[in-house]
């Protein structure tokens, strides 16, 4: 009797062990992170973008215009084994405006994995946590960059086959943004790159013409 008897509760250890684990990994929760989402709004009145959906980065800004424009939010969420970081976009509705008037120095812009600012100086994307903190902690000082934190804007946009690396510069963005301030409220539109000419050339001066007056 003593070997069945032994058998048995090493059977039940081994049971009681595994309920034990299965429990502890039931009860991890992903920790949930929330970028662009003001105060007074919630989970609610958003619309998650599907990237799979779209063929290129023009039906992308079509599908957000259509969503910011029925009063929602356009998402992302990003999603691995620990944490759930979801980004709402603030784009606005053109419909609604006619002009909207933004000071340049407020803006970041990030296309094609490229950043500038002011369309004169261009950094590779692991500059972001640098380019970051120079705009969120200027606050006014230096009359090139942000005014302050609220004001500063991030233009994201990317060539028509560009929309895969979307999700992947998003994260980058998050996590430079984390390692800069505790904020959450990072303000990103989807943008389309419009590409200034410069400005033409001053026009030639006219050619100098000696005028000879006739002897008399």
């Amino acid at each position: 009797m003593t070997n069945p008897i032994k058998i048995s509760f090493l059977i039940l250890l081994i049971l009681t062990c595994f309920n034990c684990h299965n429990s502890e990994r039931k009860t991890i929760e992903k920790i949930e992170k929330n970028f662009g989402l003001f105060e007074n709004e919630n989970d609610s009145i958003a619309v998650e973008l599907k990237l799979t959906e779209f063929k290129n980065w023009n039906d992308i800004l079509k599908r957000t215009e259509q969503i910011v424009c029925n009063d929602s939010l356009p998402k992302i969420t990003i999603e691995n084994d620990s944490t759930i970081k979801r980004v709402y976009f603030r784009n606005p509705c053109w419909e609604n405006f006619a002009c909207i008037l933004i000071k340049q120095k407020n803006v970041i812009e990030i296309h094609n994995d490229t950043i500038n600012k002011l369309d004169e100086n261009f950094y590779p994307l692991d500059s972001l946590i640098k380019i970051l903190k120079r705009d969120l902690e200027n606050n006014g000082k230096n009359p090139r960059l942000s005014d302050n934190p609220e004001k500063l804007l991030i233009y994201l946009s990317y060539d028509q086959n560009g929309i895969k690396k979307l999700p992947k510069t998003l994260d980058k963005l998050i996590k430079s943004f984390e390692l800069v301030t505790d904020r959450k409220d990072l303000k990103i539109w989807l943008n389309e790159k419009i590409n200034i000419p410069p400005p033409p050339p001053p026009p030639k001066e006219p050619d100098e013409i000696e005028l000879i007056e006739d002897e008399k």
